[in-house]
């Protein structure tokens, strides 16, 4: 069997230091040098992995969303209504794992960023997409052409409980977020599930 190189162990543990110094700042106002401290390599091993700040930070949204992906994945495997699909994309949203006070920090930074980087903006984009056709086809069902307009609503109320998060001083409740999304996917499905 092969072995693992230490590379792609380092590259780990610099896109987990990144999330963990971004979130502890709440912005992009971090170095490298601190990054790179907080993973335990050095400054220049990090920019000889991914360059610069920016590219290490799309690293660690790109590790995000891939985390945040397999969540949904695990999740719709095993839902067999639509009804079923709503409460997992949901659940994927705001399971623990991708609503901590670190990530939620990132996901502030990202949203900022992608007004900046071309880069950014697409990853965003990429996102966006994939929870908007996840959201219609789960709510098409029910809402039959208002499934698209439904779908935004439901992604900017996630969107937005991120944000609200972020800007908060009491820890993440990932149930009590769900649950508000949930019971606005009542509202608007309301009799028809």
């Amino acid at each position: 069997m092969p072995k693992l190189g230490m590379e792609p162990i380092r590259r780990a543990a610099l896109v987990e230091a990144a999330i963990a110094e971004i979130g502890r700042a709440g912005s992009l106002d971090v170095t490298m040098s601190q990054i790179a401290r907080e993973a335990g390599v050095s400054a220049a091993l990090a920019h000889h992995y991914f360059g610069g700040k920016e590219q290490l930070f799309l690293a660690a949204m790109r590790h995000i969303l891939s985390l945040y992906g397999a969540e949904v994945r695990r999740g719709l495997v095993g839902a067999t209504t639509p009804q079923a699909r709503l409460e997992a994309i949901v659940h994927a949203s705001f399971e623990a794992g991708n609503f901590r006070p670190e990530v939620i920090g990132a996901w502030l930074n990202f949203y900022v960023q992608s007004l900046k980087s071309e880069a950014a903006a697409r990853l965003l984009r990429v996102y966006q997409h994939r929870l908007r056709s996840n959201l219609v086809h789960a709510l098409r069902p029910f809402l039959g052409t208002g499934a698209g307009p439904a779908a935004e609503s439901v992604a900017a109320m996630i969107d937005g409980l991120y944000i609200r998060q972020a800007l908060r001083e009491a820890p993440p409740d990932p149930d009590a977020a769900c649950s508000r999304v949930l019971d606005y996917l009542d509202l608007l499905i309301g009799d028809k599930a």
